[in-house]
């Protein structure tokens, strides 16, 4: 709301920053409302239907949150490695087709798995030992053959997940070559404490992920990725608004001053 109250906040950060806020809101509503009525009552039902429907759109918007990361590390190294050329390159078209891209690819990469597990036949126990419809946990549940899933999966989270990754750590580190060049010691020290603490937030979120759906093949650990779902779907969404936002001096000033005309209107 504060990016597109206020014009000087429309630079392209702010804008890719105002996507993964509207993600990380959609994520998180996806999966805690749920979440905390399971911890309430011990128990929530949940059809069929209703549960792949979670899962589908937690996968897109989990899509979304790795497209959308990488675009804004790829947005740092511009500003940082090229910035004489960074408006030439980072224009309003570009921006457009990288936020376009980003919805549009995460919209459409979990439709397979979404209808190839609606295709899967369900017979046994319909007690997820979950708390959303996650992907290895409804698989337990059916009695058919989930090879298809689990294998279509893995390819699909080597190109959601893997290669997205690795370009946010090949960007990062030409970002630390060009810190390191930088005569000023005041100004590597600023830079640097602005990438590594979004260095921070990207490794937690993007290895818990590769650890959760690398190996399909893995016997499913309940325990153990159920932390692992609370760190990506929970804790990165709660650190993005910090680490990205109220870190931002320009932001802070936006909203003690939106704060300050609302009081006193």
């Amino acid at each position: 709301m504060v990016v597109c109250l206020y014009r000087n906040l429309q630079s392209p950060m702010y804008v890719f920053m105002s996507n993964l806020a509207l993600s990380d809101i959609m994520f998180t509503t996806n999966v805690v409302p749920n979440m905390l009525c399971i911890i309430a009552r011990g128990k929530q039902a949940i059809s069929l239907n209703a549960c792949i429907a979670q899962f589908y759109f937690y996968g897109v918007l989990g899509s979304m949150e790795c497209f959308l990361l990488t675009v804004m590390s790829y947005d740092r190294y511009l500003a940082v490695c090229k910035p004489l050329h960074y408006s030439q390159i980072m224009d309003i078209k570009l921006q457009k087709c990288l936020i376009t891209a980003s919805w549009f690819t995460s919209l459409s990469v979990t439709v397979l798995p979404a209808v190839l597990m609606h295709e899967l036949h369900f017979c046994g126990p319909n007690i997820i030992d979950h708390f959303f419809c996650d992907l290895a946990p409804v698989l337990e549940l059916s009695c058919s053959d989930t090879s298809i899933v689990k294998t279509e999966t893995f390819i699909s989270s080597l190109h959601v997940v893997l290669l997205p990754f690795l370009f946010i750590i090949s960007s990062y580190i030409r970002i630390l070559i060009t810190i390191i060049k930088i005569p000023s010691a005041q100004g590597r020290q600023k830079t640097f404490s602005t990438c590594s603490a979004h260095l921070l937030v990207v490794c937690t979120y993007f290895l818990t992920i590769i650890t959760v759906y690398s190996n399909p093949s893995q016997t499913y650990s309940s325990n153990v990725n159920k932390v692992r779902s609370v760190l990506y779907i929970v804790l990165t969404p709660l650190l993005n608004p910090l680490i990205y936002a109220l870190r931002n001096k320009e932001i802070k000033h936006a909203l003690q001053k939106n704060l300050f005309n609302a009081l006193h209107k």
